[in-house]
């Protein structure tokens, strides 16, 4: 065959797929992930279920391939949120992070509640879906990583309980910081993700009506939480000392 033939084999088979995966998103959108069929997915884009087996095998590879994606974009949010504010300094950065967080999953409600919702009865995610669910996280990561080279990050007071914790964590995640600062920033990262699944579900709903102010708030205050300093202090601050105007 020649390579003329295999680059429109090739192209074909990506358009078909991209057709399948949107599809499969509008079936989450109508009937959740758990409702997923791959003969309803055949039936909206009129193949025949055979046909579509020979792109995803099963419900769960296409399952797999939607999380991906989902983790890819929301990755690619944070990754574009932070070089918006790479020069802004570590607190300005790290709150542009967590709009771009909420920013994506505000505008992609089904697909982080496929990653962030409830588990999928009878799924287990596959190791490969974890380099895109990383991308997010290293973001952050990246984050208090330049403050603490830079401005320097105040270390949180860590319980001598959770210290053995707190070191796994750090080795495994970011050895280059200070246990003190991974514990608190998977706390922090946990409870942004908490934030944003009570306004994208409804908990919010007369409780808070500023959500924008509110968000921006509560990530300030999470900043805070992991040891961030603001750009009028220097490290000396960071280490314990005060500084004018902080607000």
């Amino acid at each position: 065959m020649s390579s003329s033939a295999h680059g429109v084999r090739a192209r074909a088979r990506i358009e078909v797929t991209a057709a399948i995966k949107e599809e499969a998103r509008r079936q989450l959108a109508r009937e959740g992930a758990a409702k997923l069929s791959l003969r309803a997915v055949a039936r909206e884009l009129g193949m025949a279920s055979s046909a579509l087996y020979r792109y995803f095998p099963s419900r769960d590879d296409l399952l797999t391939a939607l999380i991906i994606d989902a983790y890819d974009s929301l990755g690619a949010a944070a990754e574009a949120a932070r070089d918006a504010a790479a020069d802004a300094g570590p607190v300005r950065c790290w709150t542009a992070v967590c709009e771009g967080v909420r920013g994506w999953a505000l505008r992609h409600p089904h697909e982080y509640a496929l990653i962030y919702g409830t588990p999928v009865p009878g799924y287990t995610a596959p190791d490969t879906t974890v380099p895109a669910a990383a991308r997010s996280v290293l973001v952050v990561i990246g984050v208090l990583r330049d403050a603490h080279r830079g401005l320097g990050l105040a270390e949180p007071p860590l319980p001598a309980e959770l210290r053995p914790e707190a070191v796994r964590m750090a080795a495994d995640l970011a050895p280059d910081l200070p246990p003190e600062v991974v514990a608190t920033m998977v706390a922090a990262w946990a409870q942004l993700f908490g934030l944003i699944g009570f306004e994208l579900f409804g908990q919010f709903n007369r409780v808070v009506e500023d959500r924008d102010t509110f968000f921006r708030h509560a990530v300030g205050q999470l900043a805070r939480t992991v040891g961030l300093v603001y750009p009028q202090q220097g490290p000396a601050a960071a280490r314990g000392g005060t500084a004018a105007g902080r607000p």
